[in-house]
């Protein structure tokens, strides 16, 4: 099914499900989930790296990832990759190289951040045969531009140019477009104009799906807890906790038992 998951929300019930995978450990856990669709994002430089931005993130870097969840995941589950920092940028063939790189390890789709500038770019993708998703609002990759991560669209200007570029994603040929930190009634308004699916992230909850990344999902980010992620649950803390048992039981001779040892 793949791709199909992506529609536009009839109800609460046909809301997409999105979450971000970056090993085989993790997305072989994850597969026996519902979740609609799972996105390699270059947020692996940031929460697998330890890096404080996702620029450092390469295609190389994205393929070895991409390839490591698509074996954890299996053929049949929607999987997008991010195309990282500048790599739809420069030359044409630079670009496809880039693309095809990401698709051949195992992506269905490769996620674009902005639209200005490189418009033509997106259509060139799209009309070769790879299935494109839109990323508007705040854009990572273009944190120093945007003065740090901040919410996008809170003028009247912003928001006038934010449903501009909606329009032009989904012009292009895009088959969905993720909404990061606006203001829940502008990615309304955006949902409602597009054709194509929103999914939000820190966009409030009248879009077609909802991402995260599962770090921060899980609580695997102790230090990290921004307005737009519910933690659905405490692994950090868990982790924390597993450790501590285990080096007591080493230290106080409780492990290995007779029942562990050959």
């Amino acid at each position: 099914m793949n791709l199909q998951v992506f529609h536009k929300k009839g109800s609460n019930a046909d809301a997409i499900s999105m979450l971000t995978c970056y090993d085989y450990s993790a997305a072989r856990i994850l597969r026996e989930a519902p979740v609609e669709a799972f996105l390699v994002g270059d947020s692996l430089a940031m929460t697998v790296y330890g890096h404080p931005t996702t620029l450092p993130a390469t295609v190389d870097m994205m393929a070895r990832h991409t390839e490591a969840v698509r074996r954890g995941l299996g053929a049949d589950r929607a999987l997008v990759v991010d195309l990282p920092f500048l790599a739809h940028r420069g030359s044409l063939d630079r670009v496809m190289e880039a693309v095809r790189t990401l698709m051949v390890a195992g992506a269905d789709a490769v996620k674009i951040e902005g639209i200005a500038g490189h418009d033509e770019t997106l259509r060139h993708i799209v009309q070769s045969g790879v299935p494109v998703m839109g990323h508007l609002g705040l854009m990572p990759q273009s944190v120093h531009l945007h003065g740090g991560y901040r919410v996008q669209g809170k003028t009247a200007e912003a928001a006038r140019s934010l449903v501009e570029q909606a329009h032009q994603v989904q012009d292009c040929g895009c088959f969905a477009l993720v909404l990061e930190c606006v203001p829940a009634e502008l990615a309304a308004n955006i949902t409602r104009e597009l054709g194509i699916p929103v999914i939000g992230i820190g966009a409030g909850p009248e879009v077609d799906g909802q991402v995260l990344v599962m770090q921060d999902a899980l609580g695997m980010n102790l230090d990290f807890s921004p307005r737009f992620v519910r933690r659905f649950a405490d692994t950090g803390k868990s982790w924390q906790q597993a450790a501590r048992e285990f080096s007591d039981a080493v230290r106080q001779g409780r492990f290995p038992d007779e029942t562990e040892s050959f």
